[in-house]
């Protein structure tokens, strides 16, 4: 693995792209042009986890670029530099299906790679389903048609609450009291590096860079009563769209189980295991990057 004290690393330049819902908010995406156009590949649409922003895809962007990639990383509602939304229902998958598509739209990257982190991948599932010929393939980071519930009430007893820092070490040690089992290794300055990501700064401090809000739906989506998620029917619609399927060893959302029996039902997919991480991989890694880098170079 890359140490995780070294300097983030960095693309050519990081432009924000905004756009226009359908309701009027306005939302964002970082955007990363390649590194050199003589030999272009296809452009990479990287979609974050339910509370994370685009930073989370720094360091990938910075090593497709460097390979000829253009990369695009969208803000969902209500988090990251995108609108807050003053109704919760609406961070709901479906409206921000129909943020995504506003964002293809505007952004124009043709076909393309997606990669997805936890309901990213759920979203590249959809996006391919919806845009049949377009998704060249997709990279699924820790997320699968069955999620685990006991990792999804962990998330929900945490998201939304503790949202602010004093400073950025504060920032650290809130990150690594709450995260640890699922990232043991992760040394201080790792620590540091991700609280960069997960929070912003504003005139009262630091802030976690989402609406507390999302919290809401996940709260009623792991109720005892709450009927569990099963998105093999569109799992099964993504026929040979080549497919790479990330799993921290440590996973507590997508188990070694459903990770076979997701290899076993489509004819192209892939799969790689990450050590000393858990939900969701971090993607800094020299292994992982390159393994996504050989995975964008195959699909056409």
């Amino acid at each position: 693995m890359l140490p995780v004290d070294a300097p983030r690393p960095e693309a050519k330049e990081t432009p924000c792209r905004r756009w226009r819902a359908a309701d009027g908010l306005t939302l964002s995406a970082l955007t990363w042009p390649p590194a050199q156009s003589d030999n272009p590949r296809l452009p990479v649409l990287c979609l974050s986890g339910l509370s994370r922003n685009a930073r989370d895809f720094e360091a990938l962007a910075a090593d497709l670029c460097a390979r000829g990639h253009r990369v695009l990383a969208m803000d969902y509602r209500g988090r990251g530099a995108s609108d807050r939304d003053s109704d919760w229902r609406n961070y709901s998958v479906e409206r921000e299906a129909e943020d995504i598509d506003a964002g293809l739209a505007a952004l124009a990257p043709g076909r393309f790679i997606a990669i997805g982190t936890s309901r990213g991948g759920i979203h590249a599932m959809l996006l391919a389903c919806r845009h049949p010929g377009r998704v060249a393939g997709i990279v699924l980071n820790d997320v699968g048609p069955e999620l685990d519930q006991d990792g999804l009430a962990r998330i929900a007893v945490s998201i939304g609450t503790d949202m602010r820092a004093e400073d950025w070490q504060a920032a650290a040690d809130s990150l690594e009291r709450s995260l640890k089992p699922q990232f043991p290794a992760l040394d201080a300055a790792g620590w540091r590096r991700l609280a960069h990501q997960f929070y912003r700064e504003t005139p009262n401090g630091l802030t976690l860079d989402y609406d507390p809000a999302l919290r809401h739906n996940l709260v009623e989506a792991v109720q005892p009563d709450a009927p569990p998620i099963d998105l093999w029917p569109i799992y099964d619609q993504l026929g040979d769209v080549p497919l790479l399927i990330l799993r921290g060893a440590h996973s507590d959302i997508l188990t070694k189980a459903t990770l076979a029996e997701m290899l076993r039902r489509h004819p192209n997919a892939e799969a790689m295991t990450i050590p000393d991480e858990g939900h969701a991989p971090l993607l800094w890694d020299a292994q992982t990057l390159a393994r996504i880098a050989d995975f964008a170079d195959r699909c056409t």
